[in-house]
């Protein structure tokens, strides 16, 4: 059983120069609302799916905490159970944790959204506001307006004109971008809020590269009165001709001395590779997604387009633990890795040359993702009783449960299921099913999450357990009847982060604020 740990311990051990992992199990909603500084967010129902990525090394020191301490005990056995040999329970959640009057946060992606604010406040990056940009477009000025966030979100909405360029690839192509333009035209860097606004215009900054970001980003934009433009398709990349690739690697270099990023060649590289589990090191490839899915050094996570840094909290999960960044040459690593190392992390290092350098070297590259099996996976494969669509249909039983969000259960489920999250399965089971030889059909988006929690449901007792072979996926393409909303549902649901890509106005209003005043410390006094 997982020990327990004190807030003062936990306050101690973040203080400290181990390595460790805080792991918040808690739903988006839940973290959004309220969190430790620092907890990374695994919701207990996704333990299984990403937590060797999360925390490669099983040995390094987890400490799993929640509201009030259920969930988090759950969890721990969970990570016990995967093989992790050091962990602990926060006693008594983050309620204890306020209670003893330790800090709390809200929002995600908060390490990397504060170091763009830091950045804009302590370099002054020039921005322009949603009133003059829409000016200079009415009076046709000469703009290149470029989109630092996925390609993904840009065509979901985007600035009338603007194009895709995540920020992970603004320093490699900007030459290539410019080098045609005339003397007068205004480059514009802009994202959904804030940050990746800011740190692409910092880049450029730092770079001698003449641009502006747009200020608070399409929310802005529309908080200003103006029209998106949505399904844009600008999204091919420009090609990195010589001379873009030689600005970038001498931009990488001046940032690698400025700011004490270390490289790597390929021994050194092997060598640290050989000890991924005897310690915690993340192998981060920072490509684009053909070029990772083309070929990539083994053992490499892709996160592209500057994602390893807007999503830091999510990359770097154990605290002083290894960063290793690799791409093409130097220019993408290294700048990603001068960012880790602007936000603080110490050991940093970039792959000198990259995936050419690793095949150079006589090593063969990994050419096509070898994905993972999911720990428990096959054990409950095999003690699982599957049932199909029809059978279910046919055949109802007691109780039909779905395990997945309380969003995915609102966008279609099976008439007269009942939602219970997996990860608070055990919790709440026994008020839906006070019966241990009821039966129950457990379902979720596309089985595996159902296969899960029925062999979960299995160990506490019940006997007559089944999951839904397929999901929700194949019902669906059953065509059989769905039912939508959130019917059965006794309460507001909390798990669900709702302030995303459909935010209200109002809620536009908070998360702008709630992001400048995340700069407010950084101000001089």
């Amino acid at each position: 059983m997982a020990k327990k740990i004190s807030s003062q311990e936990l306050k101690d051990l973040m203080g400290g120069t181990a390595p460790y992992a805080l792991i918040d199990v808690r739903e988006s909603g839940e973290y959004n609302a309220t969190h430790i500084p620092g907890a990374a967010l695994i919701p207990r129902r996704r333990i299984e799916y990403i937590i060797e990525t999360s925390v490669p090394y099983k040995g390094v020191q987890v400490v799993v905490c929640d509201d009030d301490g259920r969930r988090a005990e759950l969890a721990g056995a969970t990570l016990e159970k995967l093989g992790y040999t050091n962990v602990s329970v926060l006693r008594g959640g983050t309620n204890r944790w306020a209670s003893d009057d330790f800090p709390t946060e809200w929002g995600v992606n908060v390490p990397s959204k504060a170091f763009g604010e830091q950045q804009e406040v302590v370099h002054l990056v020039p921005e322009i506001s949603a009133d003059d940009l829409h000016q200079r477009i009415e009076n046709g000025e000469k703009l290149v307006i470029l989109d630092t966030r996925t390609p993904e979100e840009y065509q979901r909405m985007c600035i009338p004109g603007g194009r895709s360029m995540p920020g992970g690839e603004l320093a490699l192509r900007i030459t290539d971008i410019t080098k045609d333009l005339d003397a007068d035209t205004t480059v514009v860097i802009n994202c959904a809020g804030r940050t990746r606004s800011i740190m692409g215009t910092r880049v450029l900054q730092r770079m001698g590269v003449n641009a502006v970001g747009l200020k608070n980003g399409t929310s802005g934009w529309l908080l200003a009165g103006y029209e998106l433009e949505y399904g844009g398709d600008r999204v091919t990349l420009p090609q990195v001709s010589t001379e873009g690739r030689a600005a970038a690697e001498e931009y990488a270099a001046r940032l690698a001395k400025e700011d004490g990023v270390r490289y790597l060649d390929i021994p050194k590289l092997q060598e640290l590779m050989a000890k991924r589990d005897q310690e915690s090191i993340y192998f981060i490839d920072v490509r684009t997604d053909p070029e990772y899915n083309a070929m990539h050094i083994p053992g490499f996570r892709s996160f592209p387009g500057g994602q390893a840094v807007q999503r830091s909290d999510d990359v770097a999960v154990v605290k002083n633990a290894t960063y290793i960044f690799c791409c093409d040459g130097r220019a993408r690593s290294t700048i990603t890795a001068s960012m880790y190392r602007q936000m603080g992390h110490e050991n940093v290092f970039a792959v000198d040359g990259g995936v050419p350098a690793w095949q150079t070297a006589g090593n063969a590259p990994e050419i096509t993702f070898q994905s993972s099996e999911i720990p428990g996976m096959a054990q409950a494969e095999a003690s699982v009783k599957k049932i199909s669509p029809q059978e279910l249909n046919s055949n109802k039983p007691d109780l039909v449960l779905f395990v997945d969000t309380s969003q995915d259960f609102s966008q279609g489920h099976t008439p007269g299921a009942k939602w219970i999250s997996r990860s608070w399965l055990e919790l709440e089971i026994e008020a839906a099913a006070p019966s241990k030889s009821a039966s129950i059909v457990v379902t979720c988006g596309r089985g595996g999450g159902a296969t899960l929690a029925a062999a979960t449901l299995q160990g506490m007792g019940y006997t007559n357990v089944a999951a839904l072979d397929g999901g929700m996926a194949a019902w669906k393409g059953a065509n059989l009847p769905v039912e939508q909303g959130l019917t059965g549902i006794v309460r507001p649901p909390s798990d669900i982060n709702y302030l995303g890509v459909d935010r209200s106005y109002a809620e536009m209003m908070n998360y702008l604020r709630w992001e400048t005043d995340l700069g407010a410390k950084y101000a001089a006094k």
